[in-house]
């Protein structure tokens, strides 16, 4: 969750780290820190974002050529400046910036605190900068040394970046379940939580993996295991570009991306569609298709946004491959002992491929004899190296903590997975497979028409805005839109709002229903329409406020509703990823109507990779 930055070169270290702070501030932002190695390591640190701290530094003109950051999503401890990283260990051997849960901080804590060590913070950071410190002065060890066996002691999740204030030629960093890589440059290299912030830099990269330890110096860099062991260096190429992560004229990076969604969707197909529509080739599936298609079992793990695109994962497999599917809570499927065969095909959806939950879920299916299969968009990520096959979405960075294109592209590699089996199978005829595909090419022409209601929305978001609760509705495929929806408005404008199946309106939540309540009805035709249209009557009989998501030219829900926002006409395969782009606007503009900091959503991180 938390975002990490580490310069050691020939250049000022403190704008290159404040500037990748600012290009991860959606991953962390409780509270900022930064670390400067010029003969002494000088701390700058404070509760808010990173602008506050960058105000701070200003304010001296100390720098240096080696230096490290942090923007922190609290988890031990509040939001303060003690809080805040780096961590100093207690005599100051060792600063430590670090992403992630030690499990075991406590027990370590009370144990040093019988050797006479002091605590100045909450965290369990600060727990791991003294026993590594403890370790580097009774055992009378190098940094390196006494990291590697600290790190050997410790359970949990870290990413780590870490000075010796005794050897500052160096600096340290360490992985085990949550993201870190490193940036490759000429005299000098990066340590990052993510790309974003590496690639104006270099585009040569290293993503470390579970238990590696890499000592980085201006000019070298040696990769070890925290166990006996060095390795060669993987070194890969990035294909990430400035304006994937500048806002490019839009007032929020979640705009920009519910704006890129036809280019998302298109990226997401092209390749995989054959010239003249009569095939899908999905090549990182190729080894295992056979094997899906055969399977009698299909289980979907995911968190959030990703959650709700694999329950419309569920609904395009079961009626286009016959095969059963299970979605899956990763954070639940951990933790009950699930009932995996061998042979189930195991399918993990994760937007960052980072998501702890989901990571977990990977692992423990594998255990358990499935396969498992990976839909996620960032390259070189941590689920994609677990699972044996997969997708990759091609979406593009994704910033804002919403996810609004993650979920589209998302939803359009299940239904080309969908496609692809279900024509292997035989279930889908020649004639049925390329009407599908011609209308999968089509959709992002589609979504370009329903993001011009851009205007209309913005008007229906001012009659909205100061709404407490809001309940959403929708049936089959329109279903998972329905909590989709309710999510993106409760995620960013704090307004209270639930998904139902409209069936299941009747009971309990029409209860709540009054002239008062905004109920968005999601309508668009298919096979449900006739039974959605009882459900806004039934709606309207008790005084409730009616907004439809409609396929356009549909007049007869609006003659029935309060507010009507069209959609293009599209198969129902596909009803999901048009509708939802209304719902995406919408809370949008409550969100920035209301006042509400719409990229970055209070208590809310971009990538999971905590528990």
């Amino acid at each position: 969750m938390c975002g990490i930055v580490g310069y050691i070169g020939t250049k000022p270290a403190r704008e290159i780290v404040i500037k990748g702070l600012k290009r991860l501030e959606y991953r962390g932002y409780d509270s900022a820190g930064l670390a400067i190695v010029n003969g002494e390591t000088k701390i700058f640190k404070c509760k808010g974002r990173v602008a506050d701290l960058e105000e701070m530094v200003n304010q001296t003109d100390f720098n240096g050529t080696i230096g490290m950051g942090h923007t922190r999503w609290a988890t031990h401890g509040e939001p303060n400046e003690l809080n805040a990283h780096p961590q100093v260990s207690h005599k100051g051997n060792f600063v430590v910036v670090h992403n992630g849960i030690i499990e075991n901080y406590a027990l370590i804590k009370k144990h040093l605190q019988t050797r006479g060590i002091q605590f100045n913070s909450q965290t369990d950071t600060e727990v791991l900068a003294n026993l590594i410190e403890h370790l580097y002065l009774e055992g009378d060890l190098t940094a390196e040394q006494a990291i590697s066996l600290a790190l050997n002691r410790v359970e949990g999740a870290y990413g780590l970046v870490i000075i010796c204030t005794k050897e500052t030629d160096r600096l340290f960093a360490a992985r085990k379940g949550s993201p870190l890589v490193i940036g490759v440059g000429e005299g000098e290299n990066f340590i990052a939580s993510d790309a974003t912030p590496i690639v104006e830099h270099t585009q040569r990269v290293i993503y470390l993996k579970d238990d590696d330890i890499a000592i980085v110096k201006r000019d070298e860099l040696i990769l070890k295991n925290i166990r006996p062991g060095r390795r060669e260096p993987e070194v890969k190429q990035v294909d990430l570009k400035i304006g994937e992560i500048d806002k490019e004229g839009f007032a929020h990076f979640m705009l920009k991306e519910i704006n890129e969604q036809p280019r998302a969707i298109h990226d997401t197909f092209r390749g995989r569609v054959l010239p003249d529509h009569s095939g899908i080739m999905l090549g990182g599936l190729h080894s295992v298709l056979e094997t899906i298609s055969q399977s009698e079992r299909i289980i979907i793990v995911a968190c959030g946004t990703s959650w709700h695109a694999g329950l419309l994962g569920e609904y395009l497999f079961e009626e286009y491959t016959r095969i059963p599917v299970e979605v899956e809570y990763a954070s639940e499927f951990r933790y009950r002992d699930p009932i995996i065969r061998k042979g189930d095909i195991v399918i993990a959806i994760s937007q960052s491929g980072e998501t702890a939950d989901t990571l977990a879920a990977v692992k423990l299916a594998k255990e358990k004899g499935a396969i498992v299969l990976g839909i996620c968009n960032v390259v070189g990520s941590s689920i994609p190296r677990e699972t044996n096959a997969g997708v990759y979405t091609h979406a593009g960075p994704e910033i804002g903590v919403a996810s609004t294109k993650a979920f589209t592209t998302q939803v359009t590699v299940l239904a080309m997975m969908a496609f692809e089996i279900g024509f292997l199978k035989g279930i889908i005829s020649s004639e049925k497979y390329k009407m599908l595909i011609d209308e999968l090419v089509s959709i992002p022409q589609k979504i370009e028409k329903a993001l011009k209601m851009n205007d209309q929305v913005f008007e229906l978001a001012t009659k909205y805005q100061q709404t407490r609760n809001a309940l959403y509705l929708g049936r089959g495929f329109l279903f998972p839109v329905a909590l989709e929806g309710a999510l993106k408005l409760k995620e960013i404008s704090y307004i209270h709002a639930e998904g139902y199946p409209a069936a299941e309106m009747k009971h309990g939540p029409i209860a709540l229903i009054d002239e008062n309540m905004p109920v968005v009805v999601v309508a668009t035709k298919d096979d449900t329409y006739e039974k959605i249209i009882s459900n806004i009557q039934e709606i309207k009989a008790r005084k409730g406020n009616v907004i439809a998501i409609v396929t356009e030219g549909d007049e007869l829900i609006k003659r029935m509703a309060d507010f009507v926002l069209e959609v293009p006409e599209t198969l129902p395969a596909f009803s999901a990823i048009l509708a939802v782009i209304p719902l995406q606007l919408l809370s949008y503009h409550i969100a920035v109507l209301r006042g509400c900091n719409v990229d970055q959503p209070r208590n809310l991180a971009k990538s999971v990779t905590v528990e």
